[in-house]
């Protein structure tokens, strides 16, 4: 099979499909813990403003998450991937969080956690810690309230009023202290948000890790985890090495988890992964393999999803989700590429040929044939 794909300077060139697509192992038991962050399926007819009034396909994006806890992930429920601060508001994550905490308690084995946050304040809207201490409170306390598990996302108010680490300590204090229940804790790039910049307080990695160290130690009880998505091995693998006994490193380095969750001999990171929605596939039969023992087996199946997870997520981050949500599209899963806030046109067609491609090379394409169709109708409207 091949197909036609917009080439250098405007060409086209002819791609013969290479890949085999991968099976997942039914029933498969992980040794690490697995969270993979899911993305939203938009209703494409009902978003008369795409821009400004998100809506959800509820039926598809619940069908999604089962997708994901048949494979054996967790699921990582309102988080960036879903669009979290990129179009999707507060009043339709807490609608998408109740729905998920209800279908969850539906299936066997299945678990999920949600991200909590501020963006329900408008821009400007937080002129004191206390105000950005209520609007985590809210949040928090709704999820709690349905008896969900918290992960306390990493704040833009934040970031725009703290004067320096001291004011992150008192926020992340005063939430800790309070909740009912272990959280786990973000730390997101700005690579992922620009607006993020220096959080904890410090544009010096140091400076910031001494930070969370310090708020993890004081709250050791009440954290399961920390999530770090810095696109960095080097510093993933320096938080992990100080954190506390019994608190966990959730990698999120969507180019270098392969060998993060693989760890060292000694230490190793489980995963918290948007890239995770894209290559579950992959993903659990790698898993598998790594539970059972075979390291070989387990790299062989990785090594070709890293090369599609680095296009994915090439500069500017920020747009990851929309070769997140193509590749749902590509695999069936959704019926349209429309994404909340018109998000799809965030990368142009040679983008998305590209992740195509490393898609087949990852034995990612469940139906090729369908992968081909929907490809071929996407660079039609480009113009291919």
């Amino acid at each position: 099979m091949d197909i036609t794909l917009p080439g250098e300077g405007g060409g086209r060139v002819r791609y013969r499909l290479v890949g085999q697509p991968v099976q997942p192992v039914a029933g498969a038991r992980f040794s690490r813990i697995a969270y993979a962050a899911a993305h939203v399926v938009a209703d494409p007819f009902a978003m008369t403003d795409p821009w400004s009034t998100p809506a959800v396909d509820w039926d598809r994006t619940i069908a999604f998450r089962h997708h994901l806890w048949r494979l054996g992930f967790r699921v990582a429920e309102a988080m960036d991937t879903s669009q979290r601060g990129m179009g999707f508001d507060w009043a339709n994550a807490r609608e998408l969080i109740r729905r998920s905490i209800i279908e969850a308690r539906s299936v066997e084995g299945a678990d999920l956690a949600s991200g909590a946050g501020t963006d329900h304040l408008a821009p400007g809207a937080a002129s004191t810690l206390d105000d950005v201490i209520a609007a985590y409170e809210e949040q928090l306390g709704f999820i709690e309230g349905l008896g969900g598990k918290s992960i306390m996302m990493a704040s833009r108010a934040l970031a725009a009023i703290a004067k320096g680490p001291d004011d992150y300590i008192c926020v992340y204090d005063r939430i800790l202290s309070q909740s009912s229940s272990k959280v786990i804790l973000h730390w997101l790039g700005d690579m992922f948000d620009p607006a993020l910049k220096g959080y904890w307080g410090s544009s010096d990695f140091e400076t910031a890790l001494e930070t969370v160290i310090a708020i993890i130690e004081r709250h050791a009880g009440k954290v399961e985890g920390i999530k770090i998505s810095l696109l960095d091995a080097g510093k993933e693998i320096a938080l992990r090495d100080r954190l506390p006994d019994g608190v966990v490193m959730f990698t999120g380095d969507d180019f270098n988890y392969p060998e993060l969750i693989a760890g060292d001999g000694d230490r190793h990171s489980h995963a918290l992964l948007g890239i995770f929605d894209a290559i579950a596939p992959v993903a659990n039969a790698a898993l598998a393999k790594l539970a059972d023992g075979d390291r070989a087996g387990y790299d062989a199946l990785m090594a070709p999803t890293v090369p599609l997870s680095r296009k994915i997520f090439e500069a500017p981050t920020e747009y990851y989700k929309a070769g997140v949500v193509f590749m749902a599209w590509l695999n069936g899963h959704q019926e349209h590429f429309s994404m909340v806030g018109g998000m799809q046109s965030a990368r142009g067609i040679r983008h998305y040929a590209d992740v195509f491609r490393l898609a087949d090379q990852a034995g990612l394409l469940a139906d090729p044939e369908l992968a081909i169709a929907r490809m071929t109708s996407l660079g039609a409207v480009a113009g291919v």
